[in-house]
């Protein structure tokens, strides 16, 4: 296990990781949907 207790480093990887993914849901999303109406027509 990890000795040291770094939550300051921590909270700044999650941070990130939590705005990474609010803006890569939505694009991966939009790109699903363009994918889907152009296979549709």
């Amino acid at each position: 296990m990890a000795t040291g207790n770094d939550m300051k480093a921590h909270t700044s990887t999650y941070g990130s990781f939590i705005t990474l993914l609010k803006w890569s849901v939505p694009i991966v999303a939009v790109i699903a949907l363009i994918v889907l109406v152009l296979i549709s027509s």
